[in-house]
C-alpha cells in the first residue's frame, strides 16, 4: 500500500500547480485508501476532480462535487514501481487534460476543438457490448506504454483526420516493439503484451491481422524472439503470430512480402480498337451487308 500512497503523492505534487492554476484543493474529506485503491478529491469553484490509483491503472475523474466525480476523463497505466519516464508522461498527460477541460486560452481552445474532433477509441465497456477493438485504439493504448509515440501518433490523426493503422505502425509502432522485445525488459514486456493481447482478442479482423502481420511479423521468424514472446503472449494469439513468421520465411511468404514491399508499376490496359461490327452499330447504322 505504501507503493500506492507514494506513487499517487507523486502525481498530486506534480500537478499541485495546475490545480491552484484553477483553483482547486484537496479536500482530505474525500481521501480514501483500502487493500485495492487509492483515491483523493480536488474541488473548486468549477466542480470535483478526483484521482483514484489501484497500483495498474491511475484515472481522473470529474463532478460537479465529490461525491459524483465518476465522469472519467483521462487514464494511465502506472505499476507500482513506475519508471521515471513514465511518471513524467502521466503529470504531462494530465496535465494537458486539465487544459482541456479548464483553460481558457487560444492554446486551450484549440486544443479543445482538435480533441472534439479526434477519433474515439474503443472503451472496454463497449467491447462488453458487442463492439470490437479498432487500430486506433491499439495504438492509443500502446502510447500509454511507450509515451515516446504519443506525438507521432496524434500527427497521424491530425494529419488524416482519422488514423491510419498501417501506415503508423509500418513507420513507427512496429519497430518501438521491436525494439522492446529485443531488450527483453521483464516489465515493458508484460505491460507491453498485455495490451497486444486484450486488443487482438477482442480486435476486428483487420486489427488481429495489424498485430499478427504488420507488427509481430517483422520478427521474421527469429526463434529466439519467439521463444521470448511465448512467454508474455496469450494462447489466441500465439498460434497465429508464429503461423505467420513460418509463412513469411518460406519461399511463397518472402515472394509475397517482396512484392506488397515493391509493387509492380501500374500499367493501364490498352483500349482495344472496336471491331467492324462494333463500329458499324456506332454510326448508328443497322448490321451492314457484307460485301457482294
Amino acid at each position: 500500500m505504501s507503493n500506492l500512497r507514494n506513487n499517487l503523492h507523486s502525481v498530486v505534487d506534480g500537478l499541485s500547480a495546475e490545480f491552484e492554476k484553477y483553483g482547486f484543493t484537496e479536500n482530505a474529506e474525500f481521501y480514501v485508501e483500502n487493500d485495492s485503491s487509492i483515491a483523493t478529491v480536488f474541488e473548486g469553484e468549477k466542480g470535483a476532480i478526483k484521482l483514484e490509483y489501484n497500483g495498474r491503472i491511475i484515472t481522473m475523474y470529474q463532478g460537479e462535487t465529490g461525491d459524483d466525480a465518476t465522469k472519467k476523463i483521462s487514464s494511465s497505466l502506472l505499476d507500482k514501481e513506475p519508471d521515471p519516464r513514465d511518471m513524467k508522461y502521466i503529470i504531462a498527460e494530465f496535465t494537458e487534460t486539465l487544459e482541456k477541460k479548464f483553460g481558457t486560452g487560444k492554446k486551450a481552445q484549440k486544443k479543445g476543438a482538435s480533441q472534439k474532433n479526434a477519433q474515439q477509441t474503443v472503451s472496454k465497456n463497449a467491447v462488453k457490448q458487442g463492439s470490437s477493438y479498432d487500430a486506433n485504439t491499439l495504438a492509443s493504448r500502446l502510447c500509454h506504454v511507450f509515451p515516446e509515440l504519443r506525438p507521432l501518433y496524434q500527427d497521424n490523426l491530425a494529419k488524416y483526420g482519422e488514423f491510419l493503422g498501417e501506415e503508423f505502425f509500418t513507420k513507427y509502432g512496429t519497430k518501438v516493439i521491436i525494439d522492446t522485445i529485443k531488450a527483453n525488459n521483464p516489465q515493458t514486456m508484460k505491460k507491453m503484451f498485455q495490451v497486444l493481447n486484450e486488443i487482438y482478442e477482442d480486435g476486428t479482423n483487420d486489427t488481429q491481422s495489424l498485430i499478427a502481420v504488420t507488427i509481430m511479423g517483422e520478427l521474421n521468424n527469429d526463434q529466439i524472439l519467439l521463444a521470448r514472446c511465448v512467454d508474455y503472449m496469450s494462447e489466441t494469439m500465439a498460434p497465429p503470430v508464429i503461423e505467420v513468421n513460418r509463412y513469411l520465411a518460406s519461399a511463397m511468404g518472402k515472394k509475397a512480402k517482396e512484392k506488397l514491399l515493391n509493387p509492380p508499376v501500374y500499367k493501364p490496359k490498352k483500349q482495344k480498337k472496336p471491331g467492324f461490327f462494333a463500329q458499324a452499330m456506332a454510326q448508328g447504322g443497322g448490321t451492314p451487308m457484307p460485301p457482294m
